[in-house]
């Protein structure tokens, strides 16, 4: 079989044993002589994968009993409208750390007041702001806990007296933190956990029951709650891919191991980054770079562009920055494999001495 290394930003690979058993499972799921994607959504079979993917996010996550999991459709781009539309009740505040904080903030607009709790557009969101200015009356504070585009990570998350909603699209079980902390996550599985086309969401319990009721059903989370995110057809290839990342983290060892492996992985293309002597230029701040998102430039875009070509022509996949920023972007979300980061390392120090 002739895979590539894939580095794609989101959707992002999956581990093979992961496609394999998928595949394997396509056309007769547990022996009921059909797939996963011809049941019924509310057959014992299916209903029993669902309550096994709450089951293993919450031993995963360590989560309270007082949390809340459901599975929305239309991914993380749903989650800017529901949440807002839920939760805003006076004014929100967003930390301004790039595009997808913008486009979270935009849709809540519609609503309600939103305002900038604190921005990075000053240094082209090259870092975390620290510090948080949340007003009187302000509903909760959203963050976006990993960048892609700029290659930016929380390391250190904000202290403040509200509710914190954190989209956690492309970092989410990529390390051990204390997810309790938090009153809302949300992720789209497409990057971490599985495939595209739906969203991840965990509420408190308390939070949840602060949303507002005179909003279309749809788009109310307690409709999704009372009705354990069958009050429709639910995504049921997205759950069932997310239900075997999580047994594949498990299997791995845990959040602890993929901590451990995901930050050796990072170090390799740092380290090639940072020993460059300047020919390659990382866009994120030391202290607050990306696990996830290793974004750097060469001296111009000419360069970039050769650079990414002779990357696919070495079957290295979705090196190239995002179309709104341009440069070069390396992902390296939990499937990718050290293997992979090696050889891409290998890849641009050759570059490197070819063209410096």
């Amino acid at each position: 079989m002739n895979r590539v290394y894939n580095f794609n930003a989101g959707p992002s690979p999956l581990p093979l044993e992961v496609l394999e058993e998928i595949r394997d499972e396509m056309t007769n799921f547990k022996g009921t002589g059909m797939g996963i994607i011809e049941m019924s959504h509310r057959s014992k079979e299916f209903q029993s994968v669902i309550e096994e993917t709450k089951s293993l996010l919450f031993d995963l996550m360590n989560l309270t009993p007082d949390h809340e999991i459901v599975f929305i459709q239309g991914g993380g781009t749903m989650q800017f409208l529901m949440e807002s539309y839920n939760f805003l009740h006076t004014r929100a505040a967003y930390a301004d750390t790039g595009v997808w904080a913008h486009k979270a903030r935009d849709s809540a607009a519609f609503f309600r007041e939103v305002y900038d709790a604190n921005s990075s557009k000053d240094r082209n969101y090259s870092y975390i702001p620290e510090d948080c200015l949340i007003k009187p009356k302000t509903d909760y504070l959203h963050i976006t806990t990993n960048n892609t585009i700029y290659g930016t990570e929380y390391w250190k998350f904000p202290e403040v007296d509200i509710p914190i909603i954190c989209d956690m699209s492309s970092d989410i079980l990529s390390r051990r933190i204390d997810f309790n902390r938090f009153d809302m996550i949300w992720a789209g599985i497409q990057k971490n956990l599985g495939a595209a086309g739906m969203a991840l969401v965990i509420l408190k319990k308390d939070f949840a029951k602060t949303a507002r009721t005179d909003i279309p059903p749809f788009l109310q989370y307690k409709t999704f709650i009372e009705k354990d995110s069958a009050y429709n057809t639910p995504p049921v290839f997205c759950i069932y891919t997310l239900n075997k990342m999580l047994h594949w983290i498990i299997k791995q060892g845990g959040l602890d191991i993929i901590e451990k492996r995901n930050k050796e992985k990072a170090k390799l293309i740092y380290d090639i980054i940072d020993k460059s002597n300047g020919f390659y230029k990382g866009h994120a701040v030391k202290k607050d770079r990306s696990q996830m998102n290793i974004t750097f430039n060469l001296s111009s875009a000419d360069e970039e562009k050769d650079f990414i070509e002779k990357a696919k022509e070495n079957r290295f996949i979705g090196v190239n920055g995002h179309r709104l920023v341009g440069g070069c972007r390396i992902s390296l979300y939990n499937a990718v494999t050290i293997d992979a980061c090696k050889a891409v390392a290998q890849f641009m120090e050759a570059y490197r001495k070819d063209h410096q």
